[in-house]
């Protein structure tokens, strides 16, 4: 049976017809469901399988983030040959003289095979010893300091005076070599000669005590045999007047 139709029936079943197909052609209605819409392959076919199946009407061009990048100021490196750049370098530092004396310089007691009769001293300026010989075959050892380069001597004499913090006169030649040195001065913790002097014969040399300890073992003297004030008062008490000074 045939109907005949115009043109908007025409139209209108036509269109219907395509709602049908379309539906037939997609996944099958569920009763209260929407049916999703049709998927359409994208034609970049590099992208992933994913991004294929979507539909292109959820899909949305978005450009690639581009990250900032902060640009970091340049340092410029030192030119170590240029002399306004270059590095300054720390001087090093004098070393100061250790104001310790050395441990082999304290006084102790050795064993003795000589000559020298007890009760005589013995002064090794070598060594920087001084050695007071005892009766039993021991003799006393204190660390002295002794001339320097030009001051050395060697004799022997006998102590002719003993003083207790001696008053210092410098001798005419050390004033002339040296113009800073007082005519006198009054014995006392400051002056050079320290707490004890043991004169020794008609010279102008002496063993005294000193204040400045550190310089014990060294050749620092003009000639004078120093040791430590604790040291000269100990051999000061030990020896008197007429003992034999060795200076070897």
């Amino acid at each position: 049976m045939f109907f005949k139709c115009n043109r908007s029936q025409k139209f209108l079943f036509l269109a219907g017809a395509m709602i049908i197909s379309a539906g037939f052609a997609g996944t099958p209605a569920v009763a209260g469901q929407v049916a999703p819409p049709p998927l359409v392959l994208s034609p970049n076919l590099t992208e992933p399988w994913v991004m294929q199946l979507q539909p292109r009407v959820q899909r949305r061009a978005t450009a690639p983030v581009q990250r900032r990048q902060v640009q970091q100021p340049k340092v410029r490196r030192a030119n170590w040959w240029s002399p306004r750049q270059q590095p300054v370098r720390q001087q090093a530092k004098p070393q100061r003289q250790s104001r310790q004396v050395a441990p082999q310089f304290l006084p102790t007691v050795v064993d003795y095979n000589g000559s020298r009769k007890p009760g005589s001293i013995i002064i090794d300026t070598n060594a920087r010893f001084l050695y007071l010989v005892q009766k039993d075959g021991t003799a006393r050892r204190y660390g002295v300091g002794v001339g320097k380069p030009g001051f050395e001597w060697a004799g022997t004499h006998k102590i002719t005076r003993k003083a207790e913090w001696p008053d210092w006169r410098p001798p005419a030649a050390m004033r002339k070599r040296r113009p800073d040195l007082p005519a006198f001065m009054a014995g006392g913790p400051e002056n050079p000669l320290g707490a004890r002097a043991l004169y020794l014969g008609s010279t102008l040399y002496r063993i005294h005590g000193s204040n400045q300890p550190w310089t014990i073992g060294h050749a620092v003297s003009s000639g004078c045999i120093r040791m430590r004030n604790e040291d000269v008062m100990d051999l000061y008490q030990r020896v008197g007047v007429g003992t034999t000074v060795h200076v070897i």
